[in-house]
């Protein structure tokens, strides 16, 4: 056989396909309804008062950093950035650790009754937190929590556990049952599997529930602004709401406090969003 025959004839490439122009045209309308506000707000901290009456949609002419360097300078901001951050960081911290031992139990532990506890779990998804508002802020009060990070802490973390728990059990019980008998077989207990190999394998799925916690509890309003009255405790969605009610006729300078308000939000969802997308598409899996 000569080496003419052995060669198969060269195919033909195929044109690239872009898909369908309105789909394309509806991901670019999503796109600018979410990216032109948080653009018009963080461009407008650069601009005076006088340009936005005279120009809303402007660009700066000249730009202007005085707005953003008043509102650093202020104390009072970052006394609000550390609470936010504590409460964040907190809710945060007892998301994931609450969180993984439910979920690990759901997905690795065969008892009566599993999926029914599993099903009053995501149906906490359907429950509306400002339903709520009334009978927890009486419950606070009654355990003298009222005025404290706790306040908001605890009631956060019990609201993120359904989504949390629905996001990491895929994870959890995707993990081949051989690599578990492996390890017992090497004296590995279960909280040593957990924590040595089955948290490892998670760690999308992790940092997903992780990210939507904190970044939650960084934007809550309503139950801060019901549970927080002292001024010292307040968090920065209600510092805006405070320096909003201060400086009403500040228009540029509302947009900059509000612009260093979300920037950590924006920041977290901007370095982790490959393993946002990765842990939610396991979760769709699973």
């Amino acid at each position: 056989m000569t080496a003419n025959a052995t060669l198969s004839p060269p195919r033909r490439r195929r044109p690239a396909s872009w898909g369908n122009p309105l789909t394309y045209g509806l991901a670019l309308a999503v796109a600018a309804v979410s990216i032109v506000p948080v653009l018009y707000v963080i461009i407008g901290g650069f601009r005076t008062t006088p340009q936005i009456v005279a120009n809303p949609a402007g660009l700066p002419d000249p730009w202007v950093f005085d707005n953003y360097a008043r509102v650093l300078t202020q104390s009072g901001f970052w006394t609000q950035a550390f609470n936010s951050a504590v409460i964040a960081l907190g809710t945060t911290l007892g998301v994931v650790l609450l969180g993984v031992c439910a979920a690990f139990v759901l997905a690795r532990y065969t008892f009566r009754g599993r999926e029914v506890l599993y099903t009053f779990f995501t149906l906490g998804l359907l429950f509306p937190a400002g339903a709520a508002i009334l009978p927890l802020y009486l419950m606070l009060r009654d355990m003298n929590l009222i005025n404290s990070y706790f306040a908001v802490m605890l009631p956060q973390i019990a609201f993120a556990l359904p989504l949390t728990i629905v996001i990491l059990r895929p994870f959890l019980s995707a993990i081949p049952r051989e690599l578990e008998d492996a390890a017992a077989i090497d004296g590995t207990g279960r909280l040593g599997f957990l924590w040595r190999i089955m948290l490892p394998l998670s760690r999308p799925a992790l940092v997903t529930v992780g990210i939507l916690a904190f970044v939650a509890s960084w934007n809550a309003f309503l139950l801060p602004l019901l549970v927080l009255g002292d001024a010292s405790l307040h968090t920065l969605p209600l510092g805006v709401q405070n320096f909003s009610s201060q400086y009403t006729s500040d228009t540029a300078g509302i947009l900059a406090f509000t612009s260093l308000a979300m920037l950590p939000a924006l920041l977290f969802f901007t370095f982790a969003e490959k393993q946002i997308v990765g842990g939610l598409q396991g979760a769709v899996k699973g």
